[in-house]
């Protein structure tokens, strides 16, 4: 990572910002030891701010602490990631009905770029570019609904979504090639200002995606159950929210 140097006012917000913005970004890994001292070094700032962002971090469930061997980038299980999956269906279903409401005419512009460039492709083979994008869309679609603490939830549960179990494909769960859809409709019903089509096609699109890791569980559940003494047991995994 390149040194940040961080101006002295509001040390640990900014430490914060900044520490999310690197697991967002997948440059620290899900189950990854978050090296303290490099941080502070390239941050420019002492242990104590990086160690209360860190512990505020902890509270919104996105790294953990462990005794005398520091903070981890907290490594989410399937089953807690199916019931984060059904709590964003509610918050993300209201954020895209309000969305579809308030809507301006140059945010339709916007929202309807940003899966522009995947639209004609018929194999997406960049899983990068299309992670970036689709966390731009769910991060808008919060943006555009105008509640700035629905927002502000949306943006810690996206995170952690992609602290998934297994960090495949950018932390995509499931095929761009089949989201793609999804979401393409989710912005017509939007730039439609449809409320009604935009909640209920937000939900189906979480909700398939949470169905898609509870038949993952039952998998691996029956697998283990054919292999018993096999301890580790590697699943098929796909990729997109």
């Amino acid at each position: 990572m390149k040194k940040k140097l961080i101006q002295s006012e509001n040390l640990d917000q900014k430490a914060y910002l900044i520490i999310k913005a690197m697991i967002e970004d997948r440059q620290l890994l899900p189950g990854q030891k978050i090296p303290q001292e490099k941080l502070a070094s390239d941050l420019g700032i002492s242990r104590t701010p990086l160690i209360s962002a860190l512990k505020f971090l902890e509270q919104e469930k996105l790294v953990v602490s462990k005794p005398r061997r520091g903070f981890f980038v907290r490594l989410f299980s399937m089953e807690e990631m199916v019931s984060i999956f059904e709590i964003r269906e509610v918050l993300e279903g209201l954020s895209a009905r309000r969305a579809a409401q308030s809507i301006a005419k140059g945010q339709i512009t916007q929202l309807n770029k940003i899966f522009m460039p995947f639209q004609e492709l018929d194999d997406i083979e960049d899983y990068h570019a299309y992670s970036q994008a689709d966390r731009k869309f769910h991060n808008f679609i919060a943006e555009i609904s105008a509640r700035e603490f629905l927002s502000s939830i949306l943006q810690t549960f996206n995170v952690v979504s992609l602290a998934y179990l297994y960090p495949t494909k950018e932390g995509l769960i499931r095929s761009p090639n089949e989201t793609i859809r999804e979401h393409v409709a989710i912005v017509e019903a939007i730039c439609s200002r449809d409320p009604k089509a935009a909640e209920e096609l937000m939900r189906l699109h979480l909700q398939t995606t949470a169905a898609h890791l509870t038949k993952e569980i039952e998998a691996s559940k029956s697998l283990k159950k054919e292999v018993p003494n096999q301890k580790n047991v590697t699943m098929s995994t796909s990729f997109s929210t």
